[in-house]
């Protein structure tokens, strides 16, 4: 695909582009859908996504979803992201949804599948207060119990749409091994003993604890295979990074259009602001980085669709890191462009820089995706 999309891809990217605009266009209804920007997920737009049949992107056909690849959902996250949509809630989803497509059981599938394309948000919760890069130590114990069902205690942090989930793909420990002995389950938020706390962030609601006390699950709620949870995370990373990483090209794109309106309009000495060979030059080289990473993060998603069974360790972490670092550049250089203006709540660039600054530390940080990519050239 590189920089052409085919008809189809065009049109899908038009209808999206022109929902945004008509649901999201102004700042009035971006602030009345989010609470003034202090929430990412506005539940009743997402509905109507969902009954367009977008949640279904890159889901099969047999669960109502469209069938379309990891390129489809790319695109699908980059547009609304550039059109600040409220829908928050579809990163972790779709991640999450990949997972049970492909190690789930067909009752699991059929369920989680079908509710996605319904517009359930899911939710996936690893992280735990000394097990966040290294999610091999993470301590939330599962064990099982006489009659089979699962019994499980512990907690986890920073977990994305928690609050706002139908059901959370929770990985608890299940075996002493650091790695072998990690297991994925299926739980509904719903379920007794467990408790979501809001964790206050510069973006708003987003991320939460999780604490399970005495939770229990049947023998089926296992995701895959008792102690192959490790390998499962492993096999999802290009789903998980290319998706992170086309959320947050979306919002480099925004950043510098934004910044672009203005410097072309604000006036300083007798004529437009972008004039300045010192704005020309800065809009040149983040136009450039802003091109460079779309044709990276479409590139690789062309790959990973071509040989879904692979891993690209490699290109994957390239598309995250390099995405995640131009986002945050291009919310800090238009801040700069804008002088006091994009300091101020009266324009959406800070929102920008407050959407993109966590983006290098979520998902795996900048420094892990650096170490995973010099790991593959035998550093």
């Amino acid at each position: 695909m590189g920089s052409r999309l085919t008809e189809e891809q065009s049109a899908f990217v038009a209808a999206v582009a022109d929902f945004a605009k008509r649901e999201c266009g102004t700042r009035q209804q971006r602030d009345a859908l989010t609470g003034d920007g202090r929430g990412a997920h506005h539940p009743g737009l997402y509905g109507r996504l969902a009954e367009l049949g977008w949640l279904g992107v890159c889901l099969p056909e047999e669960y109502g979803g469209a069938g379309g690849g990891l390129a489809d959902a790319c695109l699908f996250l980059e547009e609304t992201s550039y059109g600040m949509v409220p829908a928050g809630g579809f990163v972790t989803t779709v991640i999450a949804a990949k997972a049970y497509e492909r190690f789930g059981s067909e009752k699991q599938r059929h369920e989680v599948l079908s509710g996605v394309v319904r517009g359930d948000v899911l939710s996936i919760a690893m992280s735990e207060p000394e097990a966040g890069s290294d999610v091999g130590a993470l301590r939330c114990r599962a064990r099982r119990t006489a009659d089979g069902t699962w019994l499980i205690d512990g907690q986890k942090t920073w977990i994305s749409n928690a609050h706002c989930a139908r059901s959370i793909l929770l990985v608890a420990r299940t075996g002493e091994d650091k790695h072998g002995g990690l297991t994925m389950f299926h739980l509904p938020a719903d379920t007794p003993g467990v408790e979501v706390r809001g964790i206050d962030t510069m973006g708003g609601r987003e991320v939460n604890d999780v604490f399970l006390t005495g939770v229990r699950l049947p023998a089926d709620a296992v995701v895959g295979q008792v102690d192959g949870g490790w390998r499962q995370l492993m096999a999802g990373l290009n789903h998980e990074r290319l998706f992170l990483a086309s959320n947050m090209l979306g919002l480099a794109r925004r950043a510098f259009d934004d910044a672009l309106g203005y410097v072309r309009e604000r006036e300083q000495f007798g004529r437009p602001v972008g004039s300045f060979q010192a704005l020309r030059h800065r809009v040149a080289d983040l136009a450039t980085e802003i091109e460079c990473t779309r044709l990276l993060v479409r590139e690789v998603a062309l790959d990973c669709d071509a040989e879904p069974d692979r891993l690209f360790p490699r290109a994957a972490s390239m598309a995250k890191l390099k995405a995640t670092e131009v986002a945050k550049r291009a919310a800090l250089e238009g801040m700069q462009m804008m002088g006091g203006y994009g300091y101020t709540t009266e324009f959406d660039m800070e929102r920008h820089l407050r959407a993109a600054v966590v983006s290098t530390v979520y998902g795996g940080t900048s420094e892990i995706q650096r170490d995973v990519i010099g790991k593959t050239y035998g550093l």
